[in-house]
Order: C-alpha cells, then sequence, then structure tokens
C-alpha cells in the first residue's frame, strides 16, 4: 500500500470478493526471536468482575499450554531492499515479521520464530502460514522440552493457515471449540511463544467479532485485546472453558509491537482449511467475481436503501460468477443464503466459508426493490484492466466537475464502454473523494459517454452516485451538491 493509495480518501474502500483490495495498520506476528529465551507461564489470578469470577486461567494453562509447541524455522529468501518512502507512512502497517527484511542480501540464511498447537495426538499441528513462508526446515519443541522436525503438510497464504506434521504418538492435544457462542466482552487467553519466550500465557477480552481488515484475505477476524507479540503467530486462543477459538495472527500497530488491538483466525475457518489441506494437500477458495463498498449514509439515500447497510457492487468482473448470474454495477447485495451484509466486509467472510461450485442465493437491492439472485461461485482469479490517458476538459456544473469524453483507445485500455475522464474536481465532487485522472462509467445507475449524458443522469438530485474507475478499481461515490 503506497501513500497516494491511502490519500484517496473514500475510493480506497474498495474491496475485492472474494479478495479485499487495499491495506491498512496491521502486522503479522512472524519475528526473528532467540529461540534459547524461556520463561515462566504466567496466569491472571481469578477475582470478582461484575459480580462473575474471571476464568481459572491456571487451570486452562495448565491443561492445555502442553498442546501449544514452539516453532523454529530456518531457510533463505530474498528480502527486496526497503523503497524510498518506506516506513515514513503512519498508516501502513501490513508488514510482516520475517527476518532480513529490508536490506538483507539475497538469498541470506534467515531464522524465525512462531508458536502453534497440537490437533491430533499424532502429530498434526495448526500454525500460521507466515510463520513457515521460506522455510526449508522446520523445528517443533514441546512443553517436555523435545525437539522435532516437522513437515509442512501444507499452507494457505489467503487464510493464513498452515498444517504442519510431526513424527509422533501420544501427544497432548487441545479442545476445540468454536466462535458460535463467543461474544464480544468474553474472556479469551493466549498461550505462544513471543520473541522466543515460550508459553508465555496473557489474557484479555473479545473487542468485537466478524471484523474484516483489509488485507485480502476475506478472513472474519476475532479482535482482542489480548497481548500478542511477534512470535505469538500461530498460537492458540482460547474461551473461557479452555476450548480453541481462534489462531492468533495479527496486530495492529505503530511500533511494531502490541498496542492493543489483536486478531485472531477463527477456529471454525481454519478447521475446514486445515481439512483440505489434510485430504488434498491444498485449499480451493470460492470466488463470486465483484468488487464491492461500504454503503454510506449518502449512498443509502442515492439509492433509496432504508439503512445504509449490504455490500455495494462498484465492479463485476467479466464472465465470472457474478457476471454469469447477471449481477450489475449498483447492485446492494443484502444478505447471502439469509446471512445478513451488514457491511461490505460480510461478503468475502461469508464467501471464505464456501468452496468453487457452491451455489449461493443472493438478496440484492436493485433499483428501489428486492431481487432475488442465483449464482454458482467461481474460483479462478481474473485479470484486471488499466486505464488510460489525455485530451482537453470540459465544465459538468454543479458537481464540480471538469470532464471529457474517452477515445476509442482509452476505452479499450480501460475495459470501459463511454466514459468520461475527469480532468479537475472541486466543490461537491473533490469533497466526495473524486480527483483528477478518475473515469466516471455512470451516474444514478445510467452510463455516461458525454457532458450532456451526465448533466441528465444527474438531473436535480441532491445526492448523485457516481460509478468510479481509479486504475483497476471501481466503486461508488455519493456527491451531495445540496
Amino acid at each position: 500500500m503506497t501513500r497516494s493509495r491511502l490519500n484517496s480518501v473514500s475510493l480506497a474502500a474498495a474491496l475485492a470478493v472474494a479478495g479485499v483490495a487495499g491495506g491498512a495498520g496491521v502486522q503479522l506476528l512472524h519475528a526473528q526471536a532467540p529461540a534459547h529465551a524461556a520463561a515462566p507461564a504466567t496466569a491472571a489470578a481469578a477475582a470478582p468482575v461484575g459480580g462473575a469470577a474471571a476464568p481459572d486461567f491456571a487451570r486452562i494453562t495448565r491443561e492445555q499450554g502442553p498442546a501449544v509447541v514452539n516453532i523454529t524455522v530456518s531457510g533463505t529468501r530474498k528480502a527486496a531492499q526497503s523503497g524510498p518512502d518506506a516506513g515514513d507512512d503512519p498508516m501502513e502497517f501490513f508488514r510482516r515479521f520475517q527476518p532480513g527484511a529490508g536490506g538483507a542480501m539475497p538469498d541470506a540464511p534467515v531464522r524465525g520464530n512462531g508458536s502453534g498447537f497440537i490437533v491430533d495426538a499424532n502429530g498434526l499441528i495448526l500454525t500460521n502460514a507466515h510463520v513457515v513462508k521460506d522455510a526449508t526446515e522446520v523445528t517443533v519443541k514441546l512443553t517436555d522440552r523435545r525437539e522435532f522436525t516437522a513437515k509442512v503438510l501444507g499452507s494457505d497464504e489467503r487464510t493464513d493457515v498452515a498444517v504442519l506434521k510431526i513424527d509422533a504418538k501420544d501427544l497432548p492435544v487441545v479442545r476445540m471449540g468454536s466462535t458460535r457462542d463467543l461474544h464480544p466482552g468474553d474472556w479469551v487467553l493466549a498461550i505462544g511463544s513471543p520473541f522466543g519466550f515460550e508459553n508465555t500465557v496473557t489474557a484479555g477480552v473479545v473487542s468485537a467479532k466478524a471484523r474484516a481488515l483489509p488485507d485480502g484475505s476475506g478472513v472474519s477476524f476475532l479482535q482482542t485485546d489480548v497481548a500478542i507479540n511477534p512470535g505469538n503467530s500461530g498460537g492458540p486462543l482460547f474461551n473461557a472453558k479452555g476450548e480453541v477459538v481462534g489462531i492468533n495472527s495479527q496486530i495492529y500497530s505503530r511500533s511494531g509491537g502490541y498496542q492493543g488491538v489483536s486478531f485472531s483466525i477463527p477456529v471454525d475457518l481454519a478447521v475446514r482449511i486445515k481439512d483440505q489441506i489434510v485430504a488434498t494437500g491444498s485449499v480451493q477458495h470460492a470466488r463470486l467475481g465483484v468488487v464491492v463498498q461500504e454503503v454510506n449514509q449518502a449512498l443509502s439515500d442515492s439509492f433509496g436503501l432504508a439503512k445504509p447497510q449490504g455490500a455495494l457492487v462498484a465492479r463485476v468482473e467479466p464472465s465470472g460468477a457474478a457476471d454469469k448470474a447477471g449481477l450489475k454495477a449498483g447492485d446492494v447485495i443484502q444478505s447471502v443464503d439469509g446471512q445478513p451484509i451488514v457491511s461490505s466486509g460480510d461478503l468475502p467472510a461469508q464467501l471464505v466459508q464456501r468452496a468453487p461450485g457452491d451455489s449461493v442465493s443472493l438478496q440484492v437491492w436493485r433499483a428501489g426493490k428486492p431481487v432475488t439472485v442465483e449464482a454458482k461461485l467461481g474460483g479462478a482469479e481474473p485479470q484486471t484492466a488499466s486505464t488510460g490517458e489525455r485530451a482537453d476538459p470540459e465544465a459538468s456544473g454543479r458537481l464540480g466537475l471538469a470532464v471529457r469524453p474517452l477515445a476509442a483507445q482509452e476505452q479499450r485500455e480501460a475495459g470501459v464502454e463511454g466514459g468520461l475522464r475527469v480532468e479537475n474536481a472541486a466543490g461537491a465532487a473533490a469533497k466526495a473523494g473524486v480527483r483528477a485522472g478518475d473515469l466516471i462509467v455512470a451516474a444514478n445507475g445510467k452510463a455516461v459517454d458525454s457532458v450532456e449524458s451526465l448533466r441528465a443522469a444527474a438531473g436535480d438530485s441532491k445526492n448523485v452516485a457516481l460509478l468510479v474507475q481509479r486504475g483497476s478499481q471501481r466503486l461508488f461515490v455519493a456527491v451531495r451538491t445540496s
């Protein structure tokens, strides 16, 4: 994520389904750490909270801790040099704690440290994919200090889940739970190896469920305030009953360390990924083939919605599942198989649970009324188009835009029919986030190819919904004209 993309105001919010376009302040937790350093587990004392006793963290640690493992990896990797503005943007935090990053020589030897947990007594272990990425040797250390060389059965970078296998039997295993009965405010506990300090225990509460992050995964994360640091990656998150409910994966940080916001992969999703890897050695993800964005109050008013909820379709990828099903730009997806879509991040979170070939029923708001669309999900990643350049502007009145029609070559390069290039944006349009170089594809659901067609489509509306293409992304922007 570059500074320019972060400064694109409302237009940077486009989410690619079932992937999410963009980036924001989250760090993956894998870090180089001294493997020999160790600290004893600590536990929070049970104390009355709101009239009820806190969970017995000591018991959970005593019973479940032996199934938590320390993972050490070694290998070689090519490390790209830092860019000229690397690290100078306080909002760019999607950086993996990979040893050797930012200036290491190509093919430099690296070592790293993470966590994991045993899910099968015959040596099956769950961890994060980024913990074992680029590793040529993976060593698993148990709490009884035995060490094993592990085989990576498979990993899925999109959901950040990996499965390891060690040659051992009769191992302690964690108790698996579910996030279905987990609520914000519930107690949770993490065990892992932050900075190499094995079997470290930290505790806190669930801050939020179903948190969508702009990391391209589509994972509906658990957000907690549990202290998580580099080396905790891949470790388990337990509920108050001592059941695993998540895999600790990411933190939001400007410093590189814990700052009060942590994210975990829901165990329900991790188990589904694990089962695919064990059965086939690979993972398949479903794809609807749309780019969606949030519905704010202005867009809700423009589309005649009762509430600013749903996933607004900004772009339908040609020949994708959505295109074949008849979805259109301007549709607002309100539910998937009866599951409500409140925010745009809910859509990829629903789809990541499904497989290519699955059929889904989408409840859609279109042209002021609800319709049902049946779609058969695909799996291939599509190609995206880029935009063209140049010519003379014409003014388009109260929107505050200077636009011009696209030449035929520009249309082909941008993958659009018709369309207007923004030469200058001021007033209402600039305030909404439109800027020079954007392409306006439609206004209030009507295609535009001239200044006159833009004026006609806008009419006297106080809220004009512009379908804007910027680079390979499309999204709607609500321009309030009064």
